[in-house]
């Protein structure tokens, strides 16, 4: 059965189409303006969606979990559950994330997410965050567990996963960086800083191309030292994350990079944990104690813990902070993700590639969202 979608404003994530049509299964069959369409099959649905505008799917390269779950349970129906649950919020691809813990437990997780993945392909990845971090930017990652970069280690986790690895979080301020880095190149794997105390000079002789949460768990951007934070806006190559619901960062900071970058390096992430979707109240995170309260996740500490931010609030308060249009929120909620990361069938809403989409209404509130090409009502 052929589904086909009319009369849409189309964000391709290319091009805009003021008046168009999608039509797609699995894969989209074809996209362009509406005097173009023609009917193809007999089985061909139709719907019109005069008002509505569609944009690819939302692509989280850095969520610990929500609903309930996290994925360092390791339960790989749990985690299955869980990215049915964030489809809800337009993710269409996504990589679960790991945090600072013993090696028992990462290795676990890395078996049980291997298994969610075979059976759910919305997970195109795993972000492995931690545990070759800085204590001094741990942030909410338990400290106990943080060790230096361990090749061997981090290899055995690899094949764990079936090589599922994209992304890594470390600091490259810790010894074997140069080393640690190469493996990261050699097997397809983004080397990303975060929770890192690296110098602006240290951070000259890394291979890293991607910052992780821009601003929070990093040396901060000083008028004497640039530090992470600034070493990620005056490199072009870096793409930055960040988490854009008002409290990891202040919407002016977020407008500051946002013009520093521009929309073709920054990618939105959620970095939700367990309680995102759940009622307010007590939650865990690594074996710590979170409260969440006013939408915000915090330790005893007062640390924040991940974030309880849902894909689509993001999307919205990125145009917010920034005055940036749906055109460049579309870069940075699904076209630098799929370039940087190399998703060849996501990204962008093309023919030939999955149909993975979402369809908002003109209050650009989520209506309906298609993960190859199975439809979800929000």
């Amino acid at each position: 059965m052929q589904t086909v979608l009319k009369h849409a404003k189309i964000y391709t994530g290319i091009s805009v189409i003021e008046d168009g049509y999608l039509r797609f299964n699995q894969k989209i069959l074809n996209v362009g303006p509406i005097s173009e369409y023609q009917a193809e099959a007999t089985d061909e649905v139709t719907a019109d969606l005069a008002g509505a505008t569609i944009v690819p799917g939302f692509i989280d390269v850095h969520s610990h979990g929500g609903y309930g779950f996290d994925a360092m349970d390791g339960d790989p129906d749990q985690i299955d559950q869980m990215v049915e649950q964030m489809i809800h919020e337009g993710i269409t691809s996504y990589f679960p994330t790991t945090m600072t813990q013993s090696s028992e437990n990462i290795a676990k997780a890395m078996v049980g997410i291997k298994e969610a993945a075979a059976k759910n392909p919305v997970i195109k990845g795993i972000h492995l965050e931690g545990p070759f971090i800085s204590p001094v930017f741990k942030g909410a990652q338990p400290e106990k567990y943080i060790q230096t970069p361990d090749i061997d280690l981090f290899d055995h986790w690899n094949e764990l996963s079936g090589h599922l690895v994209k992304l890594v979080t470390f600091a490259p301020e810790n010894e074997n960086t140069a080393e640690f880095e190469n493996y990261c190149l050699s097997h397809g794997i983004v080397p990303s800083v975060g929770h890192s105390n690296a110098t602006r000079e240290e951070l000259l002789h890394s291979k890293a191309s991607h910052v992780t949460h821009l601003y929070n768990a990093q040396r901060e951007f000083k008028h004497r030292q640039p530090g992470v934070t600034g070493h990620a806006l005056l490199e072009d190559n870096i793409y930055c994350e960040m988490i854009a619901d008002g409290f990891h960062v202040c919407p002016d900071m977020i407008r500051l990079a946002y013009e520093l970058k521009g929309p073709h390096k920054m990618e939105l992430v959620t970095d939700s944990m367990r309680a995102k979707g759940m009622p307010e109240g007590v939650s865990e995170l690594g074996g710590q104690k979170v409260i969440v309260k006013d939408k915000q996740a915090r330790l005893e500490s007062g640390n924040l813990a991940g974030s309880v931010l849902q894909y689509q609030d993001a999307f919205k308060n990125i145009m917010r902070f920034t005055g940036c249009g749906i055109e460049e929120a579309v870069w940075m909620t699904s076209v630098n993700q799929a370039k940087e990361f190399k998703l060849a069938q996501q990204g962008t809403l093309e023919i030939g590639k999955d149909a993975d989409l979402n369809i908002f209404d003109q209050g650009l509130n989520l209506k309906e969202t298609y993960s190859q090409g199975r439809r979800y009502i929000d």
